[in-house]
């Protein structure tokens, strides 16, 4: 995969419908899955984590866990259900991730971490990839992420994608991990400097165009979590912006009339209207209609009727729905 820009994998956010809405936006754009634990594929419904849609290649299956062989049977399954890539959490600083013993946590025992890469490259065809911090709670120097990083890229990982923050494993909860470590730009620079043979892709506080392209000036790619979710048009854009095609982005009128298929395909299947829908709320972030759109898709009354109609009404109000189903159907 070409990871010039990218989303990051969210928990409870960037589940398959999250993804197939980005990829309506963006059709080169990679897609990470949340996070699965190891033991949650190993010993439950399979399907229910690792089932996609076609549509939302290139996609990334993410694993959390620090067992070599669970993980190597794992990235087995990701690869057989046809995802482009196995990552390996190596930054979520969560306490329930913690006391798992993967996450963040694993930056302490990077040899450790380098079996489990080695262990999954054995197992698959796939990238094998990893995504982690820059240190974790009081260590700050530049070394530590360093020795992490070249333990592992002897053990043959080629791909970083780098959370430009510590965790801080105890004291904060993840959204303030999300927040208050300082983001240290300049050691993820330093680091594509130090391994330029290495795929080295920024993550943390990126919310703009004019940042994505400065940090692309000095790193291989950048990836877009928070931004891409609650902005989610930023990412019309990087098709042209970050992977050169001419291509006419799609109007956000485009994207909510695929998205309306969409949604009545899923209903049908029994999929609930509000398990898609949650994730469009940011899609007219910055546009005048954005808070109208986004009370229309939040109200509970109509999201309990079930019916994707909902979004051509908030697109257009209840006079533009009978026209624009005609067309679509």
């Amino acid at each position: 995969m070409i990871h010039r820009v990218c989303t990051a994998p969210m928990m409870d956010w960037s589940d398959r419908h999250c993804r197939y809405f980005f990829r309506q936006l963006t059709r080169r754009t990679p897609v990470y899955t949340e996070m699965v634990a190891t033991g949650a594929l190993l010993h439950g419904d399979v399907a229910r984590h690792l089932a996609f849609h076609e549509v939302e290649h290139p996609v990334a299956l993410q694993l959390g866990g620090s067992d070599a062989r669970e993980l190597a049977r794992c990235a087995r399954l990701g690869e057989r259900w046809g995802f482009d890539e196995i990552n390996l959490n190596c930054g979520c600083p969560s306490e329930r991730v913690r006391h798992g013993a993967f996450g963040a946590c694993l930056m302490a025992e990077p040899a450790l971490v380098a079996d489990c890469v080695k262990a999954m490259q054995d197992a698959v065809a796939v990238p094998v990839t990893v995504k982690h911090r820059l240190g974790i709670d009081s260590i700050e120097a530049y070394d530590f992420v360093r020795r992490f990083v070249e333990t592992l890229a002897r053990a043959g990982c080629r791909v970083f994608i780098v959370h430009a923050r510590n965790a801080i494993l105890q004291g904060l909860s993840p959204k303030d991990n999300r927040e208050i470590p300082p983001l240290k730009y300049d050691y993820v620079y330093r680091l594509k400097q130090e391994f330029p043979e290495l795929c080295i892709v920024l993550n943390g506080g990126v919310r703009s165009w004019r940042e994505i392209e400065s940090h692309l000036r000095h790193v291989d790619g950048v990836m877009l979590g928070r931004a891409a979710y609650h902005n989610s048009y930023l990412l019309a854009q990087a098709d042209g912006r970050a992977f050169g095609e001419d291509a006419r982005p799609r109007t956000r009128e485009e994207v909510v009339q695929s998205m309306y298929l969409y949604c009545r395909e899923e209903v049908r299947r029994g999929t609930p209207l509000r398990a898609i829908v949650r994730h469009m709320l940011g899609l007219y972030h910055g546009q005048p209609n954005a808070r109208a759109w986004r009370r229309h898709l939040s109200d509970p009354r109509r999201l309990a009727t079930n019916d994707p109609g909902i979004l051509l009404e908030a697109m257009g109000g209840e006079k533009a729905r009978p026209a624009a189903i005609r067309m679509l159907c």
